[in-house]
């Protein structure tokens, strides 16, 4: 993805993406008022889900993520498959450090709270699936990588979450002699969350992109249709984060010190996960593109499968599961203005690199 498509693109949403943080504050804010103050909405949208999974946030994020996919060129994938420095630093990234990284954190800066503490290891666990793949598009990162390692970390999730839980939550601790807890997933809740959340936009993005070039062209595809559709990306991403606050305010709300101590622990994560990234693709020579695609991959979580874990394993109203809820209001707002610091470091990057590409 060149500089200009992404330029052309964003362009026909400069409103949108001019007050980003402006508007993801303002649907935070809303949702957080709308769950304080209107007695028993957040156990009304809780009803509305099926099979533990709920709906509003589902469709939100599928909205969201649609556009974004149907932008994705993938005829050009295999040039993403066959960067190894690219795939090899994703996979240490995301299944080494970030969950070492978490546990280190919240054995720090939780030790007095086993239920919060858990409950962050379990968000650690949880590798970003969805709101990673807007948030590197708004940093114009590489789509086509962003693809290819959200659909790698969909499949590492579904065969390792319940055994680094196990190993986390279990036996590490007990070999430093720390206390032990158990985690209760099926392999089939962790898949159903990737066929959901991933599948479904995935292959309504290409399938839109297949019929919709065969029927009119690359050009009319990209400068007319994904102009049209593009802004229903962020529409999703405001939806979804009123609807999440609105069915966690009141929680959220009622424990404000709680809240902050389960933030130090995840405000240090994502920003160390970030950086991590960033200062790694940037020294292994991967571009601005796919150094933000890694850096963004590698920060983000999947809150959903987080929360759902969390309240099925330990319920609705453990420490586990209001650490879970937490994730999201220190990650969007977090991660917002990450994508900010990488498109004020665009600019220094291309200049570094310059002399090597001539």
């Amino acid at each position: 993805m060149t500089t200009t498509e992404h330029r052309s693109v964003a362009g026909k949403m400069s409103v949108l993406d001019r007050f980003l943080a402006v508007w993801i504050g303002i649907a935070m804010v809303a949702g957080l008022l709308l769950g304080r103050l209107i007695p028993g909405l957040g156990d009304a949208l809780s009803v509305i889900e099926i099979d533990n999974i709920s709906l509003p946030i589902a469709l939100g994020l599928l909205i969201m993520m649609y556009p974004v996919l149907a932008k994705v060129r993938y005829d050009r994938l295999d040039t993403v498959t066959g960067d190894r420095k690219l795939l090899i630093s994703s996979l240490i990234l995301n299944w080494v450090l970030g969950p070492a990284l978490m546990f280190a954190l919240a054995w720090l800066l939780l030790p007095d709270l086993p239920e919060y503490r858990t409950g962050l290891i379990i968000v650690g666990l949880a590798r970003c699936i969805a709101m990673v793949i807007i948030w590197n598009d708004l940093a114009c990162g590489d789509r086509e990588a962003a693809a290819v390692l959200v659909a790698i970390n969909s499949m590492f999730q579904v065969i390792m979450f319940a055994v680094l839980g196990w190993f986390y939550l279990s036996v590490l601790p007990g070999w430093l002699g720390l206390e032990q807890t158990t985690l209760d997933v099926s392999p089939w809740q962790i898949a159903k969350s990737v066929l959901i959340f991933l599948g479904i936009p995935l292959v309504a993005g290409f399938l839109t992109r297949h019929f919709g070039e065969k029927a009119k062209g690359r050009e009319w595809y990209e400068e007319t249709f994904l102009p049209k559709i593009g802004p229903w990306a962020l529409y999703g991403l405001l939806f979804t984060i009123v609807i999440l606050f609105a069915l966690q305010g009141e929680q959220i709300t009622s424990q404000p010190w709680d809240v902050v101590r389960i933030a130090l622990p995840l405000l240090a994560y994502f920003i160390l996960m970030w950086g991590g990234g960033f200062l790694f693709g940037a020294a292994v020579g991967l571009g601005y593109e796919r150094t933000t695609t890694l850096a963004f991959t590698a920060a983000g979580n999947n809150f959903e499968l987080a929360i759902a874990v969390a309240i099925g394993t330990f319920g609705v109203t453990s420490g586990q599961a209001l650490a879970g809820v937490v994730g999201p209001l220190i990650e969007v707002p977090v991660l917002v203005a990450l994508i900010y610091v990488s498109l004020a470091l665009r600019k220094r990057f291309t200049r570094s690199s310059a002399p090597a590409v001539s």
